[in-house]
C-alpha cells in the first residue's frame, strides 16, 4: 500500500511539475510555434471593468513581445538613442530582476523593438534590429556569445524595416533567418555560438522567421521570402518569392515553391494538415496553400492548391483550429478586420470595421480565442466558422502610434502589434509605452 501511495504521489509530482512547464512561454508564437497554449481554466467571461490587471511596467517604443520562463519575463526592450536592453521581469509582480543593456543606436521607420526572444534553461536568445544576435547567461546576465546576423553576412544597408526576425532553438542548435547577401538561414551552436551550417541568400527580403514543420514525417526548416519589392521602386523585375523546405541539420534545400507573391513578408508559414502549409502576407496579396509531395525515390516536390486574396495577415502568423484558420486581414487598403477561411480557401465570415482588428495578435487556450485588436482593446472571443462569436472585451492598451520617417501617417494614431505571451494564467500585452499583466485564467 505504501509503495502505491508513493508510486501515485511521484506520478502527481511529475505531471505538476510537466503541467508547470507546460504554461511557459519560451519563444515566438508559444511553446509549439503555432500561437496555442496548453493553459486551461480560462475565465469564460469577464467583468464589465474587464479582467484584473496584476502589474504594469513603462517600455520603450516598439513592436517586440515578451517570452516566459519558470516565473521570469524575458523581453528586449529599445532605446534608438542608446540600444537594446533585455530586461528581465517577475512574471508574479512585474519587479524588474535585471537587465543587459548594448549600443546599437539608430532609427528605423516604425522605430523601437522588432523581435520577440527565445529562452532556454540555460540562455535567452535575442536578435536587435541592428542585426546583433545575443547569447545571455541566465545566471551571470552577461553576454557568453554574440554576433551580427546582418553585417557578418555582407549586409551594409539595412533592409527597409530592420531586422525583424525572431530565433528559434532546434536541439542544440539556434536557428536565425539573416536574409543579408551571403545567407539566408544560418545555424548556430547554441551553446558556443560557433555557425554549423547557414544556406546561400533564399531570395528577396524578408521579415519571416525559421519555423520547423512535420513535413511526411520528417523536421522541416521552413522559410519564406518576398517577390520583387516595387515598393519604393516601380521599376523592379517581376520576380516572385520562394518557401523553402531545409534539412535542419546540414540547411540543405529539400523542396522549393518559387510562385509566392508578397513582397514584404512577415508572417511563418502554417501547418494545414496531411503535408499542407498556408502562405500568407499582407499588402493585399492574400494567402496561398501548398502541399508538399514526396516522390518515391525519397526526394520533395510541391503543388499549389490555391491562391486567394481574399485571406491574408500583414504582420502576425494566422492561426489554425479544428480545420479553420483565423486572421487579422487589415493591410494599407484594406479593412477586413478578423477572417475566418476553411482549408479551400472559402471564405466563412469577416468582421470588417465592426469590430476592428488592425495587426493585433491572438493565443488559442482552453478553446477560446484571446486577441488584441492591435489598437487598445483585449477580445475573448469563441472560435466557430459559423459567425464572429465575441464573449468579452476590454481596454487594457492605450493610444500610442508613433510618427514614422517619411511615412508620418503610415500605421495610424496606433500602433499595438507586438506579440502577446500567456504563462500561468497570465497575458503579458504591450502598447508604446507599456506592458500589462492581465489574469485571464482561474
Amino acid at each position: 500500500m505504501k509503495t502505491n501511495c508513493f508510486v501515485a504521489f511521484a506520478a502527481f509530482i511529475i505531471l505538476s511539475f510537466q503541467a508547470g512547464l507546460a504554461q511557459d512561454w519560451p519563444q515566438y508564437l508559444g511553446p509549439s510555434r503555432d500561437s496555442k497554449s496548453p493553459q486551461k481554466s480560462l475565465l469564460r467571461s469577464w467583468p464589465d471593468k474587464g479582467p484584473d490587471v496584476l502589474w504594469s511596467v513603462g517600455t520603450g517604443i516598439g513592436y517586440g513581445g515578451p517570452v516566459v520562463k519558470a516565473g521570469r519575463v524575458y523581453l528586449l526592450d529599445r532605446d534608438d538613442e542608446a540600444g537594446d536592453v533585455m530586461r528581465c521581469f517577475s512574471l508574479q509582480t512585474g519587479e524588474e530582476l535585471w537587465r543587459f543593456a548594448y549600443e546599437a543606436p539608430g532609427t528605423l521607420p516604425f522605430p523601437g523593438s522588432r523581435s520577440v526572444p527565445v529562452v532556454d534553461d540555460s540562455h535567452v536568445y535575442s536578435c536587435g534590429p541592428n542585426g546583433d544576435l545575443y547569447c545571455i547567461d541566465l545566471k551571470t546576465h552577461q553576454p557568453v556569445w554574440k554576433r551580427n546576423v546582418w553585417t557578418d553576412y555582407g549586409g551594409g544597408k539595412l533592409p527597409t524595416w530592420g531586422i525583424s526576425q525572431c530565433p528559434f532553438i532546434y536541439g542544440e542548435l539556434l536557428l536565425v533567418s539573416s536574409q543579408a547577401p551571403q545567407a539566408g538561414v544560418v545555424a548556430y551552436d547554441k551553446n558556443t555560438g560557433e555557425e554549423v551550417w547557414k544556406t546561400a541568400n533564399l531570395g528577396g527580403e524578408a521579415y519571416v522567421s525559421p519555423k520547423v514543420l512535420k513535413i511526411h514525417g520528417q523536421d522541416h526548416v521552413v522559410i519564406v521570402t518576398s517577390s520583387a519589392n516595387n515598393f519604393r521602386n516601380s521599376g523592379a523585375p517581376a520576380v516572385k518569392g520562394n518557401v523553402l523546405g531545409l534539412d535542419p541539420r546540414t540547411g540543405r534545400t529539400l523542396w522549393i515553391y518559387a510562385g509566392w507573391e508578397c513582397h514584404i513578408s512577415v508572417p511563418c508559414p502554417v501547418d494545414a494538415g496531411d503535408n499542407r502549409l498556408l502562405i500568407a502576407g499582407g499588402y493585399e496579396r492574400g494567402a496561398t496553400m501548398i502541399r508538399v509531395d514526396k516522390k518515391a525515390d525519397g526526394s520533395f516536390d510541391t503543388s499549389e492548391l490555391f491562391t486567394t486574396t481574399d485571406f491574408g495577415d500583414q504582420t502576425k502568423t494566422p492561426l489554425f483550429h479544428n480545420g479553420y484558420f483565423y486572421a487579422m486581414y487589415r493591410t494599407n487598403q484594406k479593412r477586413d478586420g478578423m477572417v475566418c477561411m476553411d482549408t479551400s480557401g472559402k471564405i466563412m465570415w469577416k468582421t470588417g470595421r465592426n469590430p476592428n482588428f488592425d495587426r493585433g495578435s491572438m493565443i488559442l487556450a482552453d478553446g477560446l480565442l484571446l486577441a488584441t485588436d492591435g489598437l487598445t482593446s483585449l477580445y475573448l472571443i469563441d472560435p466557430s466558422p459559423e459567425a464572429f462569436r465575441q464573449i468579452s472585451k476590454a481596454d487594457v492598451l492605450a493610444e500610442g502610434g508613433v510618427n514614422t520617417e517619411g511615412m508620418t501617417s503610415a500605421g495610424g494614431n496606433t500602433q499595438n502589434w507586438a506579440p502577446v505571451a500567456l504563462a500561468d494564467g497570465k497575458l503579458l500585452v504591450r502598447d508604446q509605452s507599456k506592458m500589462v499583466c492581465v489574469k485571464v485564467a482561474q
